[in-house]
């Protein structure tokens, strides 16, 4: 029997939310490890790099980024699920310094158990999205499914010069960071009834908001490395772009912005999403902690982001006025290390 789209808590079908449904970084290296290499001298960015799309030469002035993403649930209204998972497909090629063009959709759904009208819905959001992103959405791809995903397959172009990957980074580059922290702290509670709407509204908000503008900021700041923050954390992303660039990091926890209402929630154990704590546990691997660091804020470093900013390298000074955005910077030292004071 169909239950009907007031009926049902999308959230509740899924076991967790958003990118907080990953697999580990600890966990997935040694898997990507045991796959060949491609030989191609056109494929540009493989998994080598733990980058977020593959860059694939067509010419010297042309290249392909390709990416895909999907995820369970993280909110229950929808249309909003659906802009947030597109959103977070499409933010993959600006991450790459890219611009998107194309995208075929992801479903897994179960038109037996739910009404068609929430997977009309949840479609209708990402071609919201798209829209906006000024991509085309051609086709797809769907199973059935008693969870509900949804997300995208994207196709972008880059110039092969100016491709941003996470091997850039040199010592002295200013770290920034275009998005608060929090989506997996707020949406965790929410799906345990223990946020008021008013907190969902605003992860939603920053979920939604793609990151064309701050590539765009990124690639006229000079940026040479360049990731977005989802469901591995910060520490988690930032680790990555400082192994692949073969430096550390040093970033200041009080500069780290946050949703309103995240740090509140973050002493709570019960809104921490299963994503998160496998982050926290990973990163204690890497990260040497000041004393003055609060739990609260080593806890939303760790947060399983869903749709979250871009973070990037730059080498100082900028000739734009980027201070709001700068949390750190990289530094000599054993490659992937980050200290936090």
């Amino acid at each position: 029997m169909n239950v009907g789209s007031e009926e049902v808590r999308l959230t509740s079908l899924s076991h967790g939310a958003g990118c907080a449904c990953k697999l580990g970084p600890d966990e997935l290296a040694p898997l990507l490890n045991l796959l060949p290499r491609p030989q191609d001298p056109n494929l540009l960015v493989g998994a080598e790099t733990s980058d977020d799309a593959a860059v694939y030469r067509l010419s010297d002035q042309l290249a392909l980024v390709h990416t895909v993403d999907f995820f369970t649930p993280i909110v229950d209204d929808p249309y909003d699920f659906g802009r947030i998972a597109a959103a977070n497909a499409v933010s993959d090629v600006y991450a790459m310094g890219g611009e998107p063009l194309l995208a075929l959709n992801l479903v897994a759904f179960s038109l037996r158990d739910l009404d068609v009208a929430i997977l009309e819905r949840i479609l209708a959001g990402g071609a919201a999205i798209a829209r906006e992103a000024g991509v085309a959405v051609a086709g797809g791809h769907s199973i059935d499914d008693p969870e509900p995903k949804y997300g995208m397959a994207v196709v972008g172009t880059v110039d092969p010069s100016r491709v941003l990957t996470n091997a850039g980074g040199r010592p002295g580059d200013l770290l920034y960071l275009t998005k608060p922290l929090g989506t997996g702290l707020m949406t965790t509670a929410a799906k345990k009834g223990l946020a008021p709407p008013e907190l969902v509204r605003r992860a939603t908000e920053v979920m939604i908001v793609l990151n064309a503008e701050a590539s765009r900021t990124a690639r006229a700041a000079g940026a040479r490395a360049m990731t977005d923050v989802t469901g591995f954390g910060l520490l988690g992303h930032l680790h990555e772009l400082c192994e692949a660039s073969g430096v550390a990091a040093e970033v200041e926890a009080a500069k780290i912005p946050a949703i309103d209402g995240a740090l509140g929630l973050a002493g709570d154990e019960r809104c921490l999403a299963g994503g998160s704590r496998r982050n926290a546990q990973y990163a204690d691997g890497f990260t040497d902690w000041g004393s003055g660091v609060a739990a609260e804020r080593r806890v939303l470093m760790s947060d399983a982001m869903t749709s979250g900013g871009l973070l990037f390298a730059a080498p100082p000074p900028s000739s734009r006025d980027l201070s709001g955005l700068q949390i750190g910077q990289l530094s000599q030292g054993k490659p992937g290390e980050i200290r936090v004071r």
